[in-house]
């Protein structure tokens, strides 16, 4: 596999939150950008403070030779028909492919309770097989629709919303097409009851792209013992960058290379940035990533014959 199958970028919540808009508030996005180059990161995805149109996006990440590694959808498929959906999601898609990113962060914020504090216990869930199949069917007929201009879909489960837990994820992989692709979050895979390895493994062939989330397990117990918030769950530091925590990643790399998975690994832990100093870890993340994924493509390499040599 070449080097450049699997690239590392980064999501800007390290330095600021949009779901928690007092975390690093005050912090530019060129702050970000500027600091995300410097560790050495190809790429980022989009948080509130990009501008909301294709061109000022590309004008943005010009000067920093950076990437558009993908960027967040609010989806409301939950309560809306496909057809309203694809009229929403279409400046998006066209925004996304534009600045030649492929794949799109599909995450469902219809009675999401992710930005509230509300115990994570009362998120919304699907309670039919038949509310199931409806919801799985409209997803399928939106990720037609994206990949027919060229981005793909990717399914991001989420604390707080309707898919949440491993049981969730193995439901909506199996009512929907595979047009579907879906985003792996090891933290939010680990804090939904899942054991990530597991459950990456599981539905490799629909993974199209890859959150890298560290968890502290010692505060994901206290978290579901004491029936935390996500916002709870934050600003408690439940969740940190890889290399920080103690999820196994270079296991996560193993599956990923096995599959021969081609795309990005995008660093993202939500976090206080006044707790956990932004350029410290967005490069403790970085610098983890790029040596696991060294390590790993040596051992992937394909075996060369021996030379021989005329006597």
């Amino acid at each position: 596999m070449p080097a450049s199958a699997i690239r590392i970028g980064i999501n800007p919540i390290s330095w600021s939150n949009d779901d928690l808009p007092a975390l690093g508030g005050e912090t530019p996005l060129s702050t970000a950008l500027s600091e995300g180059k410097e560790i050495g990161y190809e790429g980022f995805e989009l948080n509130g403070k990009f501008p909301k149109d294709a061109q000022g996006v590309a004008d943005v990440l010009r000067p920093y030779d950076l990437a558009l590694v993908s960027g967040w959808y609010s989806g409301r498929l939950a309560s809306r028909s496909a057809a309203e959906e694809i009229d929403a999601i279409a400046s998006h898609v066209e925004l996304l492919k534009h600045n030649g990113a492929t794949v799109l962060v599909y995450g469902e914020v219809a009675d999401s309770i992710q930005g509230q504090r509300i115990r994570l216990v009362e998120r919304p869930r699907f309670h039919s097989a038949s509310a199931w199949q409806a919801y799985a069917d409209k997803l399928t007929e939106l990720a037609r629709f994206t990949l027919s201009q060229g981005v793909r879909l990717a399914y991001h489960h989420h604390m707080g919303a309707y898919v949440e837990s491993p049981e969730d994820i193995d439901m909506l992989m199996a009512l929907t097409g595979d047009e579907v692709g879906l985003l792996f979050d090891s933290g939010h895979c680990y804090m939904g009851g899942g054991e990530p390895l597991q459950v990456l493994s599981k539905h490799i062939d629909r993974v199209c792209h890859v959150h890298f989330k560290d968890v502290r397990k010692p505060v994901v117990q206290l978290a579901r013992n004491n029936l935390w918030s996500f916002p709870d769950c934050i600003v408690n530091g439940t969740f940190t960058v890889p290399g920080d925590g103690d999820i196994d990643f270079a296991a996560h790399l193993a599956v990923l290379m096995q599959a021969g998975y081609q795309g990005w690994l995008v660093v993202e832990a939500e976090q206080d940035p006044a707790v956990a100093p932004s350029y410290a870890y967005a490069k403790k993340g970085f610098d983890t990533l790029r040596t696991l994924l060294a390590t790993a493509q040596r051992h992937h390499q394909p075996q060369q014959p021996p030379e021989h040599r005329s006597l």
